[in-house]
């Protein structure tokens, strides 16, 4: 998702067009109060840990719920995760098949996380939650549904890309917000921030003063495949929700990018895109790359053509987050 410029100018001196879009950031504001007083319909009798985000598009949470599932099974818990399946045509609860489902029938994050612990897609997130429960899950990971009050959270952890923080701190679409910092932080536990150490000094420098909860620190690290990226002309191609983020990463491992395309976020990667994107890398004598997450997404006659470029969540401290676990009884 690309940011409007003056999503990210501070919001004591907006520019006029978050000041033209302030009466109707006010109603979205109204409604998302509205929506966080409503009371739960379903209170489980498992342990169900939010990851999600008070910012509009990707900020980490699909690696986050990644490592935090293996934390929790690395203590012989079961461990499934529920997510609203984006993208993907199935309302459910369905529990997702890595060997039947494609992307357009779950959505891409499902069919990604469901290689790491099992995971259910559903429009109705407390169906889900409930049916992960009937099926033994010990814990449930909410994938996102931070703003969905129909679960009762025993805890919730707020992800933020640290580079972005919290952009101008206005709400949709006067800025990149789904609800005010501090609406979404009185049900939070934890502020997990991703980024390299550059931007984790400038969201400590920006936002420090306004968190109200704990602050955790990660980075997203590229997962050791064996893989030779020194010099490697590529064609890197990704629609995640900050796409120069992967571009950034491949650069850092020394790929020679001849050109990049940043696709929207779960943009289909339709046999006509990928054809186009095929005769260009090969033009350019380049190498096709892409992100985990949008490699699920590539027709069966592509998967072949395309290098995928993993990322993994390092935490060099799990205190923070192991006391929200603890919070837990986990």
């Amino acid at each position: 998702m690309k940011l409007p410029g003056f999503w990210s100018r501070p919001s004591d001196s907006p520019g006029w067009q978050a000041r033209a879009l302030a009466p109707l950031s006010a109603f979205a504001t109204r409604l998302a109060a509205k929506r966080a007083a409503k009371s739960p319909t379903l209170i489980a009798s498992i342990p169900v840990i939010c990851i999600g985000n008070i910012n509009l598009g990707g900020s980490g949470k699909t690696p986050t719920a990644i490592e935090i599932a293996a934390r929790l099974q690395s203590r012989n818990l079961s461990v499934h995760i529920v997510s609203r399946g984006y993208g993907g045509k199935l309302a459910g609860p369905v529990r997702v098949d890595e060997s039947f489902h494609r992307a357009d029938d779950v959505g891409d994050e499902p069919l990604l996380l469901a290689a790491f612990a099992p995971t259910w897609v559903a429009k109705d997130r407390a169906a889900g939650v409930a049916a992960a429960q009937a099926m033994g899950a010990e814990v449930v990971l909410l994938d996102d549904g931070f703003q969905n009050p129909s679960v009762f959270k025993t805890c919730s952890i707020v992800v933020v890309d640290a580079k972005i923080g919290f952009g101008n701190g206005l709400v949709f679409p006067a800025g990149p917000l789904r609800e005010p910092i501090e609406a979404g932080l009185e049900r939070a536990d934890l502020v997990l921030a991703i980024g390299n150490s550059s931007a984790q000094q400038h969201f400590h420098r920006v936002w420090d003063n306004k968190l109200t909860v704990p602050l955790s620190t990660a980075s997203l690290q590229p997962l050791e495949t064996g893989m030779d990226w020194e010099d490697l002309d590529v064609l890197p191609f990704a629609g995640i929700g900050h796409p120069e983020k992967f571009f950034e990463t491949l650069r850092a491992l020394g790929a020679n990018i001849i050109r990049a395309e940043a696709l929207d976020d779960h943009q289909p990667l339709t046999a006509p895109l990928m054809k186009r994107l095929e005769l260009e890398a090969k033009a350019l004598n380049a190498q096709l790359v892409t992100t985990e997450k949008d490699a699920v997404r590539l027709p069966k006659t592509f998967r072949q053509k395309v290098l995928t470029l993993p990322v993994r969540l390092n935490v060099p401290d799990w205190a923070a987050i192991d006391k929200v676990l603890a919070k837990a009884g986990l």
